[in-house]
């Protein structure tokens, strides 16, 4: 991945993206974590649960896509000015492996920051134990649309 620095436009991003979060009610519904939050940088963690497997016992691909693209937007959501939403624009997702593991987790990264778009990728590892047993289960490349003043303009609607 990436090792490029980003210049931060909100310094209370941080706090922005964990509340934002925990708005999200399929997050917990699937009882999904914020496990990293850094300028250009999020992980989404899950953990395995029967109830969000697929026929064959692995994690469902609407579960793996979920948090991938949570991950993406919240990622690029962290390099946005103050006030801004996130939106995905459009992604596309390999499924690489059956989604094993105890834990899954998404890490996701900008690629190519921008004042309107911005591309973004996330990887979703399958975790069983230690690092070691970290196996690379799907890949998203995500472009994400930084809706700017967006509390600027939901005041204007009311």
């Amino acid at each position: 991945m990436t090792t490029e620095l980003f210049q931060v436009q909100n310094p209370s991003f941080a706090t922005e993206i964990r509340a934002s979060f925990a708005k999200q009610s399929v997050m917990e519904l699937i009882a999904a974590k914020l496990s990293r939050v850094e300028p250009g940088v999020v992980e989404i963690t899950v953990p395995y649960r029967a109830d969000l497997t697929q026929q064959h016992g692995y994690l469902h691909a609407g579960v793996v896509t979920t948090i991938a693209d949570s991950a993406c937007g919240y990622a690029a959501y962290s390099l946005m000015p103050a006030g801004s939403e996130v939106l995905s624009v459009e992604f596309k997702v390999n499924l690489l492996r059956p989604a094993r593991g105890n834990e899954f987790l998404a890490h996701a990264e900008v690629i190519k920051p921008g004042k309107t778009l911005m591309v973004v990728r996330a990887d979703v590892f399958g975790l069983s134990g230690d690092e070691s047993q970290r196996i690379l289960i799907a890949s998203m490349l995500g472009t994400m649309f930084c809706v700017r003043n967006a509390a600027a303009s939901s005041q204007r609607e009311s």
